[in-house]
C-alpha cells in the first residue's frame, strides 16, 4: 500500500487533489481512499488531505502518519518550524516551487521541486496548482497513469472549460517533468 499526504492551504484544492488521485488509481484498477483533515476551516489556513493506493483491499481507516509520498502545494508551508522536509523514512516529496530543493532547505535526494505555478498561470490564468501537482506526481512516482489521471480530472471537474484547462495543465506538467528527468 502507498500512502500520500497533500499539504496546502484552504482554498488551494488539496482535498480535490486527493479525490482525483483516488479516482485515477481506481481507473488504473487499484483500491483507493481519499480523505481530508481540517484544522481551522478558513481560506489560507493549513490543510492536509490524504490518499491511499493499493493492489489489495484497504482496511486501514486512520490518518496517514508515514507517507510514501508528500505533495506540497505552497512552499510557504515549509517555513516556521515545519517538519515536512524532516521525513526520515524515505518519502518522496514534491514541492510546488521555482526554487531547487537545496534552496528550500533540503539536502535529501528524495525532494523534487516543480514550478507548477508558472505553468498554471500560462494555461489557466490563475495560480491553481493542485491538479498540475498531480501531473508531477504521476510523472515522478508512476503510481497513477496519465490517461487515468486525465479521465479522473474530467470526471471530477467536468468536461467543461475548467476541467479541460486543468487536464491540459496536468499533461503539460507531466511532460515537462518527464523531459526534465530524462524521460524516467
Amino acid at each position: 500500500m502507498k500512502e500520500i499526504t497533500i499539504h496546502g492551504r484552504g482554498g488551494q484544492g488539496a482535498v480535490t487533489s486527493s479525490q482525483i488521485l483516488a479516482v485515477a488509481a481506481f481507473y488504473d484498477g487499484k483500491e483507493c481512499q481519499a480523505f481530508p483533515m481540517f484544522g481551522v476551516e478558513r481560506r489560507g489556513a493549513p490543510v492536509e488531505a490524504f490518499a491511499r493506493i493499493s493492489d489489495k483491499p484497504i482496511t486501514l481507516r486512520s490518518q496517514v502518519y508515514n507517507p510514501n509520498y508528500i505533495m506540497v502545494l505552497d512552499s510557504t508551508l515549509l517555513a516556521n518550524g515545519s517538519k515536512i522536509l524532516e521525513t526520515n523514512h524515505g518519502a518522496k516529496i514534491f514541492i510546488n516551487s521555482s526554487k531547487n530543493p537545496k534552496e528550500l532547505g533540503s539536502s535529501n535526494g528524495n525532494v523534487f521541486s516543480v514550478d507548477v505555478t508558472k505553468k498554471a498561470l500560462e494555461i489557466i490564468g490563475k495560480p491553481f496548482v493542485n491538479i498540475g501537482m498531480l501531473g508531477a506526481f504521476s510523472a515522478l512516482s508512476g503510481e497513477i497513469s496519465l490517461p487515468s489521471l486525465e479521465k479522473a480530472i474530467l470526471e471530477v471537474m467536468g468536461s467543461n472549460d475548467t476541467g479541460e484547462k486543468n487536464r491540459k495543465l496536468a499533461v503539460e506538467v507531466f511532460n515537462s517533468v518527464k523531459k526534465q528527468n530524462g524521460g524516467n
